[in-house]
């Protein structure tokens, strides 16, 4: 029998927040900062914080709920979660066995995805193949941290930047040509250094000296991490355009990945887009990390910004360094009512 050829599309999106907000001016009294230097250089106001024993996959299950919902599935219906995260719950099992087993999804494979801010859409990508070649039908993909976690609140230069949450969405198959129509992924390992958590794991084990060094918490050279945002966000955009046969000017929105304003406001000139036609969450959440672009595709969606037949960009960077930019058809008719 000849090859049915198919793709896979978002049916259905799904975010969960923490209640708790961290604003600038509550940082200005805990570190050495002020609210108009961080909104100044990086455009956030404030950001969520997961509360005392919240763990990842705690944001993760009401996200993935609320995905399948919009999608009109149950858990039964899932055949494969991929959560993609840098805080898991634990360094093993996955998270995402975790979460299957809350969801009940009990015939669904699953496994985390360690690809840094890039995390989602490296996911989204993974899934999409899964789908793409008849293995399986339908997929959760998940972007979730708890980065307040892994912070150093004495570092002035990385813990204004980040904030927690959780974004999900369905895939499922539909005829090629429809939903992800070009991805682009890519990484280059010497940059390994520029963004790290040193500590927990097999080159540096946990120990009173790692503990007391701070090397379980975030480590970042913000210099040179924005350099090369700056440069491969517009890039990878333009590289998944023209695998999808589309240029810039066949772009309805943009969904970049939520560190810097300055980042976003560069790739969207690459582009040559209008603001209206980029999302921006930043100010309200910070940097999420691989939670970052399905939190704000959520609620573009449920604000009606996305209409069916759009063709929308998610782009990001990331550790590793990693990059990813992925272009889709949006299948999905605006919500009537959340």
């Amino acid at each position: 029998m000849p090859v049915q050829l198919r793709s896979a599309a978002i049916t259905g999106t799904g975010s969960c927040l923490p209640e708790r907000v961290l604003t600038n001016h509550e940082l200005e009294q805990m570190v050495d900062t002020s609210d108009e230097w961080i909104r100044t250089r990086t455009g956030i106001r404030e950001r969520r914080l997961a509360a005392a024993g919240t763990a990842a996959s705690d944001l993760a299950v009401p996200a993935a709920s609320r995905a399948l919902a919009t999608a009109g599935i149950t858990a039964a219906d899932v055949d494969l979660i991929i959560v993609a995260t840098v805080t898991p719950d634990t360094l093993f099992p996955a998270t995402a066995c975790l979460v299957q087993e809350r969801l009940g999804a009990r015939g669904a494979a699953a496994f985390d995805l360690s690809a840094g801010c890039s995390g989602f859409v490296y996911a989204l990508g993974v899934a999409s193949q899964f789908i793409a070649a008849g293995i399986y039908h339908t997929a959760l993909v998940i972007g979730v941290e708890v980065l307040s976690k892994i912070i150093n609140w004495q570092d002035r230069n990385t813990c204004v930047l980040f904030g927690d949450g959780a974004g999900a969405v369905v895939l499922r198959a539909v005829p090629a040509g429809r939903g992800i129509l070009g991805l682009d992924l890519g990484a280059d390992g010497s940059g390994g250094s520029l963004l790290t958590m040193p500590a927990g794991g097999s080159r540096l084990p946990a120990s009173p000296a790692t503990v007391r060094e701070q090397l379980h918490t975030i480590h970042m050279n913000g210099s040179e991490v924005f350099k090369f945002a700056v440069r491969i966000m517009g890039e990878a955009s333009l590289k998944a355009l023209q695998k999808a046969g589309l240029a810039k000017e066949d772009v309805d929105f943009l969904i970049p990945h939520q560190a810097n304003i300055r980042i976003i406001e560069a790739a969207t000139k690459r582009l040559g887009l209008a603001p209206e036609k980029v999302y921006v969450n930043l100010d309200r959440y910070g940097n999420m990390s691989s939670a970052s672009i399905p939190v704000a595709l959520d609620e573009a969606y449920r604000a009606g910004l996305l209409q069916r037949d759009h063709k929308v960009v998610m782009v990001a960077f990331g550790a590793g360094l990693t990059w990813g930019a992925v272009v889709v058809n949006w299948e999905l008719d605006p919500p009537k009512g959340d």
